[in-house]
């Protein structure tokens, strides 16, 4: 698939959000969910979705409703983590954040709004039995809640007043991070019908490829390229500052190899979703002067 070909799937998610969030101009939760949902965003959970799906011989039209659901949970982690009691940021995507623009009351009232109408997409997604969307729910509950995303916003925001080992900081971007695309690729298995095997594999990918997001976003937190705060990690324990940035961007390239190795095994050595996830670190690295591939050689950046 070219990369044009991923900026069409792009923007027939950005149309579907766009139908699913109608406009009312009276209504300010309604506003500020779509401002949050709609002002940019790279759409990485969906596409993953949907070209995983196609992956495993399915491309039915269910796919896009459940990757919009993806999207606006994270979203609304997005809206949640900018809050004053969190990491109180003033920046995302280049615009003042929800919280900035509409007040805390109406931020937490679509941040709620947001989560509610994903699991109604998912719930009532059509051309799906009832026992698959049931499953889905399930596996969305759980990247949300009390283990998931909930569990490692807390972690990133207390812990790090401790003094923390490696495996705790991984294990609180995995959290943070990884459950939410492993969500993400359940999703795409459960709509395709994967055997558990291939379940097995798409949850080893999605978790190292979680790891190595984390890991680029804590390599660009002190620059002014990302459209977010500068140096919102002040204070916090990362990888970045337990073991220095060569190290972290050797660690990343060796998520990403790891990624590449389960998506191999799924899918063969040249894959849609491979060129995806190749062509999304390659123009991060793009974007950022060659920061990443400059300084470790084992950045994967040529695969494909």
């Amino acid at each position: 698939m070219a990369a044009s070909e991923f900026s069409h799937l792009r923007c027939q998610i950005d149309a579907r959000l766009e139908q699913l969030l109608p406009r009312q101009a009276d209504d300010p939760v309604t506003l500020a969910m779509r401002d949050c949902l709609l002002s940019g965003g790279k759409r990485v959970r969906p596409c993953l979705l949907i070209l995983t799906a196609r992956g495993l011989g399915n491309d039915s039209p269910p796919l896009l409703d459940l990757g919009c659901a993806v999207e606006m949970i994270h979203s609304a982690s997005l809206i949640l983590d900018d809050l004053p009691c969190m990491d109180d940021a003033s920046l995302r995507r280049g615009r003042p954040t929800t919280h900035r623009q509409y007040g805390e009351d109406i931020a937490m009232l679509s941040m709620v709004a947001l989560l509610s109408r994903a699991f109604g997409l998912v719930s009532e997604a059509s051309g799906l039995a009832p026992e698959i969307c049931t499953q889905m729910v399930t596996q969305l509950s759980r990247a949300v809640g009390d283990q998931g995303l909930v569990r490692g916003q807390y972690q990133d925001l207390h812990a790090s007043q401790q003094l923390r080992s490696v495996n705790d900081v991984s294990t609180t971007n995995t959290l943070k991070t990884g459950v939410l695309f492993q969500a993400t690729l359940a999703l795409a298995g459960l709509a395709a019908g994967a055997n558990e095997l291939t379940a097995s594999r798409l949850k080893c990918f999605a978790l190292a490829f979680g790891q190595a997001y984390q890991l680029y976003d804590d390599l660009t937190d002190g620059l002014a390229v990302n459209g977010k705060d500068v140096d919102q990690d002040n204070g916090k324990t990362t990888l970045v500052a337990l073991l220095g940035e060569e190290e972290v961007r050797q660690r990343l390239a060796g998520h990403l190899a790891k990624a590449d190795r389960h998506l191999t095994a799924v899918f063969g050595a040249d894959s849609s979703l491979g060129r995806f996830m190749h062509g999304l670190f390659s123009r991060f690295d793009h974007e950022h002067g060659g920061l990443l591939s400059q300084r470790a050689s084992a950045f994967p950046l040529s695969r494909h």
